[in-house]
């Protein structure tokens, strides 16, 4: 498929879409119930020869032998090629209790080539607060892979110095979340916008009875909930399964500078503007004359660079868009011309900067 029909085919999936209902689930979030980042430092050990050769490194092997006992002599320096210094670090949802297993992953953060086949020793993760949360331990599962042949040639597939061990740290302390505190929720809004705002509301009291639930502002819905937890979690549950029709997201278009990539919002207006549109290709081809002296003339062989420049211009060609003129129409007129996407991305910012494009432009 090449760049024109993808574009086109974008173009008609984005207009042609049906809005469907959503669950307020999918929209929103309960206020202060949220995930938590753990963090910690750690070693791992059993590389095969892989592990790094930094100093702290070493400095942790000698505190955690230390630990169990074993007092190495002043200044011994154990470098072991089989142990490496990383970072781990998880997310502690809410909800999660005390005894319960969260996924953790390993990263190493010296000069390790691989982690494959290693094992983290036990591990303190630790909050924002630094208090402790879970403690993490196990082998780790690597899907990078790298290899070194003897002639200084290797080969690396994906990420060889992280890994991930499921269910790898035990929780070992919980974090209070505001569920069961209070008379009433709070729903935030995961895009705010004052439609969405509204319709929530609105069907929240159609379900539950006017009153139940007020608006805030455009990210925050207020819904007055039963003190019980046992009565809070069912209401709860009823009220995330409720299904609305969000409101249409403000004009946009989305161009990604490093892939050519651009993604045009259905609500996206041009005003009336003519735009002109051509490419300049500079072609140098170079190639080498030799001249050879005759046998018995005592001259030498002399290598002299000739290049050839070439520059062609596509001729421009000029289009008219009229007021309000539609995404459907933009991207047909810009393929008209044979435009690829990075012309497209011209043409926009063009647009924008002349006040013709009704729509916010997010370059990323």
């Amino acid at each position: 498929m090449n760049i024109k029909t993808l574009l086109i085919a974008i173009t008609l999936l984005v207009t042609t879409t049906v809005v469907e209902a959503e669950r307020i689930k999918d929209l929103a979030s309960i206020s202060g119930v949220r995930k938590n980042q753990l963090v910690g430092y750690g070693l791992v050990v059993g590389l095969n020869g892989t592990g790094d050769k930094t100093k702290f490194t070493g400095q942790s092997l000698r505190s955690m032998l230390r630990e169990m006992g074993i007092n190495l002599p002043p200044g011994t320096d154990p470098k072991s090629k089989n142990v490496a210094a990383v970072a781990v670090h998880a997310d502690l949802t809410p909800f999660t209790g005390l005894g319960q297993t969260i996924d953790v992953t390993v990263s190493s953060i010296g000069d390790a080539k691989s982690l494959r086949g290693g094992s983290l020793i036990m591990t303190p993760l630790k909050g924002a607060d630094g208090q402790i949360y879970a403690m993490a331990q196990g082998s780790l599962l690597v899907s990078g892979l790298a290899a070194e042949a003897g002639d200084g040639s290797s080969i690396t597939v994906n990420i060889p110095s992280a890994g991930r061990i499921p269910n790898g740290a035990t929780v070992e302390r919980s974090v209070s979340n505001t569920f069961n505190v209070g008379d009433h929720l709070i729903l935030d809004l995961h895009q705010p916008d004052f439609t969405t705002a509204s319709r929530l509301t609105d069907m929240i009291n159609h379900t539950l009875g006017k009153g139940t639930a007020r608006s805030i502002d455009a990210s925050s819905i207020k819904v007055n909930a039963p003190r019980d937890p046992n009565q809070r979690v069912p209401f709860f549950s009823l009220v995330e399964n409720l299904e609305i029709d969000p409101g249409d997201t403000a004009a946009k278009v989305v161009v990604n500078s490093r892939t050519g990539t651009v993604i045009i919002g259905k609500h996206v207006r041009i005003m009336a503007a003519a735009i002109t549109h051509g490419n300049l290709s500079v072609t140098i081809s170079g190639d080498e004359e030799v001249s050879q002296p005759n046998a018995f003339a005592g001259g030498d062989t002399i290598v002299s660079p000739n290049f050839d420049i070439t520059v062609t211009e596509e001729s421009n060609r000029m289009f008219l868009f009229k007021t309000g003129v539609s995404l459907q129409e933009i991207v047909r007129a810009v393929n008209q011309v044979g435009a690829s996407p990075s012309d497209l991305v011209a043409v926009l910012e063009a647009l924008k900067q002349a006040g013709a494009l009704q729509a916010e432009l997010v370059v990323i």
